[in-house]
């Protein structure tokens, strides 16, 4: 007697691929990056390395950050993305107490193949591996995420997915997220990354004009907090938004001020 294997339909491929990125990330991520140790690290670096070298190359400033002062407990971050350099302009612009229970959404398949690349970014950036290709939207997929939420820390995704920004295109799954756990979402728009720090290029660069070099101005904006609504389409929508504008007051009204974090040169 021959047996057939009888075929899965679109519905049992879609749900046992979900299982199967969910499985892959959960293994990849690296829980002793958030550990006390690693924490403590992980802001020492900041301060003395990364702080520093960022002085060589950027002119920071950050608007709309009294905003911030308004988040209590776990918030999910979501920020417009163009360059590499963007994790650390934003982690160096959150107020410490947010920054210290932050975790960063980072590209399981760019990031998590080699595993001595794996704890650097895990260590410094404090990353957990989420699957680019599933689209972040089911539960299954993002489960890894899920259980860090429900432990109180605060989440900064990419919703374009990819260093190539400016598409229109965003990813619902921090929407789906926020809605998931009832969390606000901080919109960030941030500015001039890509120009300092293009794709491509092993190390930032300062900006030439003639026998003189100057810093890239960086311009970190933050939003107000999005309280997650039934549709995901419609808050993602307002993050959409405020990307375009780049204005704190351009999604739910208020008025902003600006810090500078470095002198101007």
């Amino acid at each position: 007697m021959q047996w057939f294997r009888r075929k899965r339909s679109r519905y049992e491929r879609i749900r046992q691929r979900g299982r199967d990125l969910y499985d892959a990330a959960a293994q990849r991520d690296l829980p002793w990056a958030r550990s006390i140790p690693a924490r403590m690290i992980r802001e020492g670096f900041l301060r003395l390395v990364l702080q520093p070298l960022m002085e060589i190359y950027l002119r920071r400033r950050a608007t709309g950050k009294e905003r911030l002062d308004r988040v209590n407990g776990p918030v999910i971050l979501v920020a417009n993305h163009s360059s590499h350099i963007d994790t650390p302009v934003i982690l160096a612009a959150l107020p410490r107490k947010l920054r210290k229970r932050t975790a960063v959404a980072a590209a399981a398949d760019y990031f998590y193949r080699n595993r001595l690349i794996a704890a650097a970014v895990s260590l410094v950036f404090n990353t957990v591996p989420i699957d680019r290709n599933g689209g972040g939207l089911g539960q299954k997929t993002t489960g890894n995420l899920d259980k860090l939420l429900d432990q109180g820390w605060n989440l900064l995704v990419y919703p374009e997915g990819t260093r190539k920004g400016g598409s229109g295109r965003l990813r619902r799954g921090a929407a789906v997220l926020a809605q998931r756990h009832n969390l606000p979402v901080v919109p960030i728009k941030v500015s001039g990354t890509s120009d300092a720090y293009p794709v491509g290029r092993f190390w930032p660069r300062r900006l030439r004009y003639r026998a003189i070099s100057k810093r890239h101005p960086i311009d970190i904006s933050f939003g107000d907090p999005i309280q997650p609504t039934e549709d995901p389409n419609a808050l993602i929508e307002k993050v959409a938004q405020f990307f375009a504008s780049g204005k704190p007051d351009s999604v739910n009204g208020g008025s902003s001020s600006a810090k500078r974090l470095t002198r101007s040169k």
